[in-house]
This record gives structure tokens, C-alpha cells and sequence, in this order.
């Protein structure tokens, strides 16, 4: 007798295809095309894996568009890879999270027979693959709103079936993301099924080792606040009901905060060698395809002012270094290196560190300057599209700590510039 083959299936959710650029400078346009496509390359990533992997189904468990800014354009590249999947027999089963509900194409979009995309009302697709019945739940809502739980909303698992369960939730809630469809993992586990397939947070999480509630986080992070290697779920149901789960990696492009201490160097190209060595360390420990690197410059160093001054030349070096290095590419430099005068009292005896000191210590105290830098920054921040509005922070708190960062940068850029003596060789 041939033995019953396993179910498997990948579990994604939350690709955010065309997502808008963010935070990224547009500075370098090659970076910023890389990034711009990196969610559609994320997708064509996930069908191969399905193909290579010869899987039965895709489940995605929501937000697989961004918004109301979806195109026709990607429509057609969508209706193209869900193609690919259905020429392979390989089964789509969606639901609509939070972002897919603003999408225009949601409705207009034609798909294949092969992918069950599931409305507002409850359903239970059940189908038989190998030895076992599969039974794949799933609740779309049709709002970008949903306050309250939806899981006795859905259907009771379907007795003698392995239950799959895919539903989009901010579980108990996390930073930076809207609360939708809240829910707890005892409560998910108390419904009976054996997996449920969970999308919203970006960030993956895995409960219960025999009975999984896995949320993937998203395949392609799109800003330095989505950090790290991205990956899909590969599920395999064997014939006596035990799954496994594995993280296959998807993202084409891995942000990663790269950290330089230039404690105690004094020389230029020694600093650019200590830039590239880092850079080097973190592209060698990066699996995915691009490394995309936020640089900080730390400790203290003579060169401390140099640095600050010529910010574009430190800048310009360090992206000929990553190239040098291969697929790895800089997002942002940030300088937060100081002179080692600064050190104990010593700042009193350089009269242009000094003025520094009193130049921040007199805006500190001076309520009004310091109003005002804020209302420029919330002007700003105003004017800005709303998914790039973060940048100064998610609350009052980090507002004012945005401000004080400014307030302090802003000093030592000027001090900087005052220390210029016509020296500066590197």
C-alpha cells in the first residue's frame, strides 16, 4: 500500500504589496528602487517556494495589498504569480486583513478558481488531501475596523478534520500596531483546532508546539523599524495529524542597524577601515540577498568633529566601501561620536566647546526656543504622508525626545563648524 502523502502548506500574511517608501532618503535612487520593489519580490520569492516545495496550498492571512493606492499594474502582477500557482494545482486560501479592505482591486481583480478568497461571513472549506480531511477556516472583515474578537464568529471545528483556522488579529495588541480584532493564544487554543494561520503584527511569534497558533510576521521589511531576516511558514500535516513547522526566508532586502565604535581613532582612513569592517561583519551574517545598513558612528574620537562636519564625505566613503563589499547598501548615517574632551570638566578649557555648552544649556532653558522647534517639527510632520509621519516618534514621549536629539545634534553641528581650521586633511 502506498503510504498517504502529508498536507503542506506556506503561511504568510501581511506583504503590504507597493507599500510606499517610508523613511528611506531618496538620496540614491538605485537604493530606493531596490526597496520600492523588494514587496513584489518578496511574493515572486513565496510562489517559487511553493513550486520548489510542491506544497498543496498558499494561505495568506491578510494585508496582502497596502491600501487604496494599489494599482492596476499590480493587479496584473498579482493575477500573474497567483497564475503560477494555479497552473501547479497549488490552492490559495485568503482572507482580507485591515489594509486589504481600503484596496480597490480587492473586489475588481479576476482570480483563479484555484483561490478561495473568504467574505464576511464565516466558512469552512473542507477537501480531502492523502489520509485526511483538511478543514480551513477563515473570516473576512470588510471594514479597516475591527474592535472587537472575531473568533465566535467562526464555525466550530469540523469533527475527524485537521482544523485550520486563518484569522487577521492584534492578539493582546503591540507597539505600532492598531488594535484589530483582539484575541489571546488560551483562548485561540480553546476553539479545538489544530493550527490557527494569524496575520497583523510584523513581527513573528510561534505558541504551542503540538497545536500552533503562528504569527508569521510580515516577508519584506520596509523601513529600519522592520529589521532583520523575514521569513514564510512551511507547514507539513502528516498522516497522524503531528505537525511541523519550519521558517523558510523570503526578504530581498534586510535592514540591519549597524553599530561603529571609533573610541580612540585618530585617523581618517583608520575610521573608513573600521566603517568597512563592520559593514563587512554584518553583510557576512546576513542571509538575505541585500543588506541594507543604518550606520551609527559612536565612541569617543579626535575625529569626533571632523566627522560631524564632513558628514557627506563620511557618507559618500562609506557607500563606496559597501559596494566594494557587494549587495550592501547604506539607508542612513547617524554621528553620535564625541571629542574625548567632552569627558569630565575638560570641555571648559576650549572656549568653542564651551559656547557649545552654553549654546544648548541657554535652549534648554529657554522654554520658548524650544516650543518652537517643536511646532516646526509637527508642522512638518503634519505636512507629510501618513505612513511616513513616525519619524518623530509614535507619542509625546518620543516627540520630546526627538526634539532634545535635534536640540543636542544641532549644537554640535555648529561647534563643529567653528572648530574648522583649514587643517581638516584626511
Amino acid at each position: 500500500m502506498v503510504p498517504a502523502m502529508p498536507f503542506r502548506f506556506v503561511h504568510t500574511a501581511d506583504i503590504h504589496l507597493d507599500s510606499p517608501l517610508r523613511s528611506l532618503s531618496l538620496r540614491n535612487s538605485d537604493l530606493a528602487g531596490l526597496v520600492g520593489d523588494a514587496t513584489r519580490q518578496a511574493l515572486i520569492a513565496i510562489v517559487d517556494l511553493c513550486l520548489d516545495e510542491q506544497v498543496d496550498a498558499l494561505i495568506i492571512a491578510g494585508d496582502l495589498y497596502d491600501g487604496d493606492q494599489t494599482s492596476m499594474k499590480t493587479a496584473r502582477f498579482l493575477a500573474t504569480q497567483l497564475g503560477r500557482l494555479h497552473e501547479a494545482g497549488i490552492a490559495v486560501y485568503k482572507i482580507r486583513g485591515n489594509h486589504d479592505a481600503l484596496s480597490r482591486i480587492t473586489q475588481e481583480l479576476v482570480l483563479p478558481p484555484t483561490v478561495k478568497v473568504f467574505g464576511g461571513r464565516p466558512e469552512a472549506m473542507v477537501q480531502r488531501w492523502g489520509g485526511l480531511d483538511i478543514a480551513i477556516h477563515g473570516l473576512s472583515f470588510a471594514k479597516p475596523q475591527a474592535p472587537e474578537t472575531l473568533l465566535p464568529k467562526y464555525k466550530l471545528p469540523e469533527p475527524g478534520a485537521v482544523n485550520i483556522g486563518i484569522m487577521h488579529t492584534s492578539l493582546g495588541g503591540a507597539p505600532g500596531h492598531d488594535q484589530y480584532a483582539p484575541t489571546n493564544v488560551a483562548d485561540l487554543l480553546a476553539a479545538g483546532f489544530d493550527y490557527w494561520a494569524l496575520g497583523h503584527i510584523h513581527k513573528r511569534a510561534a505558541h504551542d508546539d503540538k497545536r500552533p497558533v503562528i504569527m508569521p510576521g510580515m516577508p519584506q521589511g520596509r523601513d529600519i523599524n522592520e529589521a532583520g531576516e523575514k521569513t514564510v511558514t512551511l507547514v507539513t500535516v502528516h498522516d497522524d495529524r503531528s505537525i511541523l513547522v519550519e521558517e523558510r526566508l523570503t526578504s530581498i532586502a534586510q535592514f540591519e542597524r549597524v553599530a561603529v565604535d571609533l573610541s580612540g581613532i585618530a585617523d581618517w582612513r583608520e575610521a573608513m577601515d573600521a566603517i568597512e569592517g563592520q559593514l563587512a561583519t554584518a553583510r557576512a551574517t546576513t542571509r538575505s540577498p541585500h543588506l541594507v545598513a543604518r550606520l551609527s558612528l559612536t565612541g569617543r574620537t579626535p575625529l569626533a568633529w571632523q566627522l560631524r562636519r564632513d558628514r557627506d564625505l563620511v557618507l559618500t566613503e562609506a557607500e563606496q566601501r559597501a559596494e566594494g563589499i557587494g549587495a550592501t547598501w547604506i539607508e542612513k548615517l547617524e554621528i553620535s561620536a564625541q571629542a574625548p574632551s567632552e569627558q569630565g570638566n575638560g570641555s571648559a578649557a576650549d572656549p568653542v566647546l564651551e559656547l557649545g555648552a552654553l549654546m544648548l544649556a541657554d535652549i534648554g532653558a529657554n522654554s520658548a526656543a524650544r516650543l518652537e522647534v517643536r511646532q516646526l517639527v509637527e508642522d512638518l510632520r503634519n505636512d507629510l504622508p501618513a505612513e511616513i509621519r513616525g519619524f518623530a516618534g509614535k507619542d509625546e514621549a518620543e516627540l520630546e525626545a526627538f526634539v532634545e536629539r535635534l536640540l543636542s545634534e544641532g549644537s554640535q553641528d555648529i561647534v563643529a563648524r567653528l572648530r574648522h581650521d583649514g587643517a581638516g586633511n584626511h
